[in-house]
């Protein structure tokens, strides 16, 4: 399997899984960089996977599904351009011979899901649109802090090797917040180091790994007492793990 993170507008990623002959993409917002990777690379497009209904996420699914004839899942709660398949937790959906299975992560949207691939590959794969990114977090447009939170633990809590196919290129922003929380995170400052040497080669930083991800993502570290000692200097009621989300959350909303 070859995985191919297709860039689109400001810092999108179009995420593309193919076997040499067939493929899937996840979140294609724009039609035009996923037909030139699948004429240039000869394969056909065997299904188009959405993770929530945002323009930047659908604007290119109509096209490439008729297009390319190819079927189209989505979350059950959420618009997506018609017809596609609804999904929700516990569903799977079968393609290219893997089974994904559909987690639903409400936060970001009411509807948000994730689709998480764990055999047939060298690693596991998530594809996890805007509910998870390398050092962050999605904004909380429908969903409340505790439903994000528990979304977040959800994903935190798969194997430690599973690649993060975030769908935006947020990860040096994200880290400098990050830093802002937890400075004394030696794990952190190595690898927002590491990042900038890759963006500064116009290499992506993604995808990560849920590994990575425990160690310096404030988000998924809640409960650490340097991250919940800065939430609580920023208006945290509590230690929490949720009130302190929640702090966390409004400061990266602000930050700058």
């Amino acid at each position: 399997m070859k995985l191919l993170a297709l860039p689109a507008f400001d810092d999108n990623y179009l995420w593309l899984l193919h076997d040499g002959k067939e493929a899937v993409v996840v979140d294609p917002g724009d039609e035009a960089p996923v037909h030139t990777a699948l004429v240039s690379d000869g394969l056909r497009l065997a299904g188009i996977l959405v993770t929530h209904h945002h323009p930047d996420h659908v604007g290119g699914v109509a096209a490439l599904a008729a297009r390319h004839d190819a079927p189209v899942w989505g979350p059950a709660r959420e618009h997506v351009p018609a017809p596609f398949t609804p999904v929700a937790e516990g569903d799977t959906v079968e393609l290219l011979g893997l089974r994904l299975d559909v987690i639903e992560v409400p936060g970001h949207t009411a509807g948000h899901v994730a689709y998480y691939a764990g055999a047939g590959l060298d690693a596991p794969l998530l594809f996890c649109g805007d509910t998870l990114f390398s050092g962050g977090c999605g904004r909380l447009f429908e969903g409340t802090p505790a439903q994000m939170h528990a979304s977040l633990q959800r994903l935190a809590a798969l194997p430690d090797a599973t690649q993060v196919c975030c769908a935006h290129e947020y990860t040096l922003a994200n880290l400098r917040f990050a830093t802002a929380v937890e400075p004394g995170n030696a794990a952190l400052a190595a690898y927002l180091e590491a990042c900038r040497v890759r963006r500064a080669a116009g290499e992506p930083t993604l995808p990560s790994t849920i590994a990575r991800e425990r160690a310096i993502n404030p988000f998924l570290r809640c409960g650490e007492p340097e991250v919940a000692a800065a939430a609580m200097a920023h208006g945290a009621a509590s230690a929490d793990p949720v009130e302190v989300f929640a702090a966390l959350r409004r400061w990266k909303d602000g930050f700058r």
